[in-house]
């Protein structure tokens, strides 16, 4: 389970809905507590490789906020101003929603639906963009003009903030394909709405994981779990996941990075659109 986490939390294929598979698979049972705070555990192992892999961006960032490296930033037009500004977009309606989303984080129906059209879109955006990428920054004007996080605009920000909420109310819709495809609908590269997606994933991933964590480790929610309920077994068990998790996922994103900017996104995509035919003929097994 930790390795599945690490390798699917930053790719654009729905950690969420590869790891409810794999519950499936291997029988685990979703109304145990303590499975399901093992599912957190994990997630915040995998996302705490972020400001360990991109120390010196974030050192950077914070040495240059609020004006930027060319002083030609605010408040709100710095990266990390553009961060917290998608972040709180997302968070609100998400945290507005919860009970809708509650209702959709188990359905296979709704997974395998989300990865298949979100493979359609992801591979349709990426096409749209292929000339301007293969051009690059100094080739004839296309539909990118921003191709570096550095200089996103507050609307960018906004537009992906609030497509970011699609992965909430959706499980399978993937984090990072939402994020990806609309930074470059918006106008942006590969390799800048992936650097956007990576570092908006910090807080939102973070706030999430730690709520849902804190409600059932305070034995609040849905199927919680108390401290005291979990023995040394169980302890070690969580720190075995959370450190696999932490190390497959720096490799992930690692590799990710150099990946997209040689040869984008469309594998993902064909895959995304495999798993989720997969998905919907397991489910509808199932149900019979």
């Amino acid at each position: 389970m930790g390795i599945i986490e690490g390798l699917t939390e930053f790719l654009p294929v729905s950690s969420t809905a590869h790891l409810r598979i794999s519950e499936s698979l291997l029988h685990i049972s979703l109304a145990s507590g303590y499975w399901k705070m093992y599912t957190i555990v994990i997630q915040l192992g995998a996302i705490l490789c972020l400001p360990v892999y991109f120390r010196e961006r974030i050192a950077k960032f914070l040495a240059t906020f609020p004006r930027g490296e060319k002083a030609d930033r605010t408040f709100l037009t710095h990266p990390l101003g553009l961060t917290m500004a998608a972040f709180v977009v997302t968070a609100i309606p998400a945290f507005l929603m919860t009970k809708i989303i509650g209702k959709h984080l188990e359905s296979l129906y709704v997974m395998g639906s989300s990865l298949l059209i979100g493979g359609i879109v992801m591979w349709l955006v990426d096409a749209l963009n292929s000339r301007s990428e293969a051009a690059g920054p100094s080739g004839a004007p296309g539909r990118i003009h921003t191709w570096k996080m550095e200089a996103m605009s507050l609307g960018q920000a906004i537009w992906i903030g609030a497509c970011q909420i699609l992965s909430a109310v959706f499980p399978g819709t993937s984090r990072s394909m939402s994020t990806i495809a609309a930074g470059q609908l918006a106008g942006m590269s590969r390799a800048s709405a992936l650097e956007f997606s990576f570092f908006l994933s910090i807080p939102t991933m973070v706030a999430a994981t730690c709520y849902d964590l804190l409600k059932s480790l305070r034995g609040k929610g849905e199927n919680p779990i108390g401290v005291t309920e979990i023995d040394a077994h169980g302890w070690i068990v969580l720190g075995i996941g959370f450190v696999i998790s932490f190390i497959v996922a720096y490799g992930t994103v690692a590799w990710f990075m150099a990946w997209v900017r040689r040869r984008g996104f469309a594998p993902f995509a064909v895959y995304r659109i495999m798993v989720g035919i997969f998905v919907l003929i397991y489910a509808s097994r199932l149900a019979k």
